[in-house]
Order: structure tokens, then sequence, then C-alpha cells
């Protein structure tokens, strides 16, 4: 591994972490910053739960001036008081010179503990100095019976 790796595995770490503490604060601007402008944002949830598919920065703008401060003020979602995710295991490819693969997992706590759980399946380019997500997928493996997410239908 060359130190010039060793400069971009972390600068894509910093790219995972920046988003998660943006969704967990709700800063937009540091949240779309991670992004390429063509970018591709996705969520694939199970049912009852839906995904998304936002496509281009416009599109996942749009979504971030939806989000309000903690706690949420939609009925389909549990109030929190807080949100953390923290990510664990994290797998990073480098593919080329200025394109990358990286596989997370993460957790999720918040006022009940543990809330949800699943992966970051991620493809980044190198964009000057900075590694921006060009398509990230969020896949979630799991959830509390309390979770933060509209209830399970039973």
């Amino acid at each position: 591994m060359t130190f010039d790796d060793l400069i971009a595995r972390e600068s894509i770490r910093q790219t995972i972490n920046n988003y998660n503490i943006a969704g967990d604060s709700r800063d937009a601007a540091l949240f779309l910053a991670q992004f390429a402008q063509d970018a591709i944002f996705e969520f694939k949830a199970f049912p009852p739960l839906p995904g998304f598919r936002h496509e281009g920065i416009a599109a996942i703008r749009s979504m971030t001036e939806q989000w309000v401060q903690f706690p949420v003020d939609d009925p389909a979602y549990r109030p929190v008081s807080f949100i953390r995710h923290n990510v664990t295991t994290s797998r990073i490819d480098l593919t080329r010179s200025d394109s990358a693969a990286a596989r997370t997992y993460f957790f999720v706590i918040t006022d009940i503990g543990a809330d949800h759980a699943g992966v970051y399946t991620d493809t980044l380019v190198r964009q000057g100095e900075h590694w921006l997500f060009a398509h990230r997928r969020i896949t979630l493996d799991w959830r509390s019976a309390d979770s933060i997410f509209p209830p399970v239908r039973r």
C-alpha cells in the first residue's frame, strides 16, 4: 500500500463520517457536500417501509429541504430526542486512481437504544482533493419494533 493509497482511504473515511454527522445534525450543506453532482442516493428497505432513489444533486437537495430538527415533527415517525449513526466495519477498495468502492456496516442509537442497522454500499469518485459519493445505497438489515421508522404492521 502506498502513501497515496493511505491518504485516499482516510479521505474516503472522512466522507463516510461527514455524511453521518451531517445527517444526525440535519446539516444539509455538509450532507450535500459529500455527493458528486450526478450522484445516485438510494435506500432499500423492507415492507412496510418505503425505499427511495434520488438521482442528481438537485433531487438529493430536495430531500434535505424536507428535513426538520429533532424531534421529528411527522406523525408517521416516532419522535426522538437524538439520533446517532455509528459506523463499524468498513472495507475500502481503490478501483482506480480516481474511484473507489466501499462497504460499511452501521447501527443507529436513539433514545430507545439500538434503533436500526444496515450496510452502506458506495461508489466514490475523487474530485480534486475530496472523495465524493457517486452512488450510495443504504440497505436496512434490521430495525427495532420501537424504531423511529413507522411501526411494523402485524
